[in-house]
């Protein structure tokens, strides 16, 4: 799973026990994930607007968590806490946390880190559909734009940003150089 990133709004209230997030993830933006460094080129990305529609769209599950780790849920939509609103400018989470979740320890951890301010990045965890996504040059630069991706989990975060793995898994070449360099190398190989 690739995880998306943008600091957004997280916001917190508590109320009668039960705390309740709200949350955006802004689309089409651009995030520089690796800086340039040396000869390389600066990798960035963008999460076009509804990317995550279809998924959202037939109801199925997403989880809310922290960093990430799904041994530490937060909400969901299929316990009815979580609700996800998709338009052309933002992904809009909202989400309950109840009182008697209070009592788990990673959710207290969570509840702290925030107040104390050291979490406030909101970060996506999704996979990209097949033809979903465009890399393309830009000048020194390389955007990739997501298109189309099943969202799996959205996380509250302290740092929002890809990590390492992540960008190293992924195809950071613009579609026809790599066909070329393929075709070059291996002329039986065809692109499925």
């Amino acid at each position: 799973m690739l995880w998306g990133a943008h600091v957004g709004s997280l916001e917190l209230r508590t109320e009668g026990g039960e705390t309740r997030l709200r949350a955006t993830f802004p689309y089409g933006r651009e995030t520089v994930l690796a800086e340039r460094m040396g000869a390389g080129r600066e990798r960035r990305e963008m999460i076009a607007a509804r990317a995550f529609a279809d998924r959202l769209e037939r109801g199925e599950d997403v989880h809310f968590l922290s960093g990430h780790d799904f041994n530490k849920p937060l909400a969901s939509r299929s316990a009815g806490t979580l609700t996800l609103t998709d338009t052309d400018e933002a992904l809009t989470v909202e989400a309950t946390i109840s009182a008697g979740m209070g009592g788990v320890s990673y959710v207290r951890d969570f509840l702290s880190a925030h107040a104390a301010g050291l979490v406030r990045g909101l970060s996506p965890g999704f996979r990209v559909r097949p033809g979903g996504e465009t890399v393309e040059e830009r000048g020194d630069a390389i955007l990739r734009t997501v298109k189309a991706a099943d969202l799996i989990e959205i996380s509250a975060v302290t740092k929002p940003a890809y990590s390492q793995a992540q960008i190293e898994a992924r195809n950071w070449q613009p579609v026809a150089a790599v066909a070329q360099r393929v075709v070059a190398r291996h002329p039986a190989i065809r692109w499925r």
